[in-house]
């Protein structure tokens, strides 16, 4: 029964750029399904997943929307992720749990810069893909272009199904390459019309097909045996084929069509529960139980449960909704479960199945499903959920580094009260914001992503919360770090008669590669130091990085390794261990030739030829390091860039200053260097 249900379910998302469409296309797979009997529109700000104010004021996607629907006796759940890339944490976590996913690209754009930042992303976790190249019916849209560079810059394998018939405002419908039928697609119909393929594309048809075998001949020896000996290839077998080189990401198929006007969602539906993959086609998840063995979290209804919350959300009249994705076993309402990251136990109260904000109530979610529990109390973003009688942690999942700060002024004694609560529930729902309070100038400082990030939790602030705050200019959030390793001992030795404190460890610091984190170990031999203590020395390791000796910025990438230490019988305790975690931390520091790290972004800037120049001579003066310089669309050009955040606040307004309002640019964090001499002097004179 399990695996019979298994087959039948797609747990697919949408990724893409920003402005490439994802959200059009989402409204019109949920009409299409039956799920909607309206198409929402971005522009009117009527769609079902960009449901919060703040995505329908501003046309943009903030926060994954989750989506159950049916096609084909298929059940799909679709989550809609953001596009732009100061919300790219939604679109990581959401690929953490899912099966598939469909890439959409902007068909006169082709790939765009935030488009290789998810298909990495896919990349890293595997993720089968097809790709939908979408608003053909737009000027200057190509589909052999983005192909090419879908194979170029994403270096993928991609086989091109469909063919367009018409371009720009005479794009009228696809020739499906597999069945050689012509399909056209009339305003909100539910079945494209098929008919022969026209008999001025007859020709260009073959090519096109002849092209689709020879592409899937090159990743599957089988295939390609039957296509050298020209043997009969029947859609049976090619789809067959297909979706096994998709299943293990050997291969892409792309589709075509225009979100906007209906044309080709049907099919693109059909590919979705054709080539994508089931929960039993991908690897089982592996977590490791309290003997660190590996756990094989089979997607079977009967075995233990191993769940994972992927997304918190807060709703104003139901409070905490956790988003699980159920690996193995069952989830029921009234069942206790362990939270094998927090080591708690909690009784799971009411189970839904999310459509945006609306929800289902269910009394149980079993293996492969996805859904929420509501007031899950101790739940965050990566732990695991487990039986009580088979602990098991899964993988948890990794976030960037937040690289902006922003000053927020509560305007009254009463926003001062609610402000906390406020920040710890929207903290406890995006994992890239990092919220601490300022002892020196008594500012609450609040860090995400991006400019954008910032300027929408603080609008949150005001509408979801009702809470009103005045904000600083933007801050780069700088770090430290150590270049040399060190030896440091720690020692907390106050014995005056009574209960004392007794603790001495010896740490080894070392630096690591940038964007390495911190890593504790521990190597001590002979207990010197009982078990119990060591716990204590990493906290208080952590606690002594939230401020370097240079600047008071968060210190990163360094290994601490336990190597030695001593204990009192009576006087020692975790306090004691952990303040002198923190002592020897601090010393090591100041001796270990600290240097400060400022973000440097990944910057591309589009604009017309004529301006290129103007461009590079403005990144130039922002202290950029210009990385190349490449055609894009027709008389367009795209300049690459490593810029310091610091340089980039009002780069919108220059760029359209220096290019007649026709410049467009992107940007994302790419890694941290060194800070110049000017800019450390000014750090370190401010702290001073």
């Amino acid at each position: 029964m399990t695996n019979g249900r298994l087959k039948q379910l797609r747990n697919t998302g949408i990724i893409a750029h920003i402005d490439a469409g994802k959200t059009t296309i989402t409204e019109r797979i949920l009409f299409y399904t039956g799920l909607t009997h309206r198409v929402g529109s971005v522009d009117e700000g009527s769609t079902v997943t960009d449901f919060m104010p703040q995505e329908r004021d501003r046309g943009i996607t903030i926060q994954s929307a989750a989506i159950t629907c049916t096609w084909q006796g298929h059940q799909i759940n679709l989550i809609d992720t953001p596009g732009h890339i100061d919300f790219t944490a939604e679109v990581q976590r959401a690929l953490r749990v899912l099966d598939g996913g469909v890439v959409v690209f902007d068909g006169v754009a082709g790939v765009e810069p935030q488009s290789e930042t998810v298909w990495r992303q896919a990349n890293g976790y595997n993720v089968p893909r097809i790709a939908f190249v979408n608003k053909m019916d737009r000027p200057g849209a190509d589909l052999e272009r983005t192909v090419k560079m879908i194979r170029e810059r994403l270096k993928a394998h991609p086989v091109v199904m469909q063919i367009p018939i018409g371009r720009e405002d005479d794009f009228r419908g696809i020739i499906d390459l597999i069945t050689m039928k012509a399909l056209f697609f009339e305003d909100e119909s539910l079945e494209p019309t098929i008919r022969d393929i026209p008999k001025e594309m007859e020709d260009v048809a073959e090519e096109k097909r002849d092209k689709m075998l020879e592409a899937i001949a090159d990743v599957d020896d089988d295939f390609a045996w039957a296509y050298l000996e020209d043997e009969e290839l029947d859609r049976e077998m090619i789809v067959e084929t297909l979706r096994k080189v998709t299943c293990d990401n050997r291969a892409v198929p792309v589709l075509c069509g225009s979100g906007l006007h209906n044309v080709g969602i049907q099919p693109l539906l059909d590919a979705i529960v054709r080539y994508l993959p089931s929960p039993l086609d991908v690897e089982p998840m592996v977590g490791y139980t309290e003997d660190d063995e590996a756990f094989v979290c089979d997607p079977t209804d009967e075995k233990s449960l191993a769940a994972l919350i992927f997304k918190i959300s807060t709703d104003p009249y139901v409070g905490k909704l956790s988003f699980i994705r159920v690996y193995s076993g069952t989830i029921h309402s009234g069942m206790p479960v362990l939270n094998a990251t927090e080591r708690t136990t909690e009784r799971i109260g009411r189970l839904v199945r999310v459509h945006a904000d609306q929800r289902e109530e269910v009394k149980e979610l079993k293996a492969g499903d996805i859904g929420a529990i509501l007031s899950l109390k101790s739940a965050r973003t990566g732990q695991t959920l487990c039986s009580e009688e088979q602990p098991v942690l899964l993988e948890q999942i990794t976030f960037p580094t937040p690289v902006i700060k922003l000053a927020l002024h509560p305007r009254t004694t009463a926003d001062q009260e609610k402000l906390g609560k406020a920040l710890r529930n929207l903290c406890d729902e995006d994992p890239t914001l990092y919220v601490h309070y300022d002892e020196d100038t008594g500012e609450t400082i609040l860090a995400g992503m991006g400019e954008l990030h910032l300027e929408v939790i603080v609008e949150r602030l005001k509408r979801e919360f009702n809470v009103h705050v005045e904000t600083g200019a933007p801050k780069v959030a700088y770090t430290e770090t150590i270049t040399r390793p060190i030896r440091v001992e720690g020692r907390l030795i106050k014995q005056s008669g009574g209960h004392g404190q007794y603790a001495v460890v010896v740490v080894d610091l070392e630096p690591l590669e940038t964007g390495s984190g911190f890593v504790f170990e521990e190597e001590i031999r002979g207990g010197a130091i009982p078990k119990e203590y060591i716990p204590a020395v990493e906290k208080g390791i952590i606690s002594a990085m939230q401020e370097g000796p240079l600047a008071k910025q968060p210190v990163v990438d360094i290994k601490a390794t336990l190597v030695d230490g001593k204990y009192h019988e009576v006087d020692s305790s975790e306090q004691a261990f952990e303040t002198a975690g923190a002592m020897a931390l601090r010393d090591g520091l100041k001796r270990a030739n600290p240097i400060l790290l400022e973000p440097v972004m990944e910057v591309e800037a589009i604009a017309p030829q004529e301006y290129t120049g103007d461009v590079i001579s403005d990144l130039s003066r922002r202290a950029a390091d210009v990385r190349g310089i490449e055609p894009r669309s027709t008389g367009m050009q795209s300049v690459k860039a490593h810029v310091p955040l610091a340089q980039m606040f009002g780069y919108a307004t220059a760029l359209r200053s220096v290019t007649q309002g026709r410049g467009t640019f992107t940007m994302q964090f790419s890694h941290y260097q060194q800070v110049s001499e000017d800019t450390h002097e000014e750090l370190v004179t401010q702290v001073a």
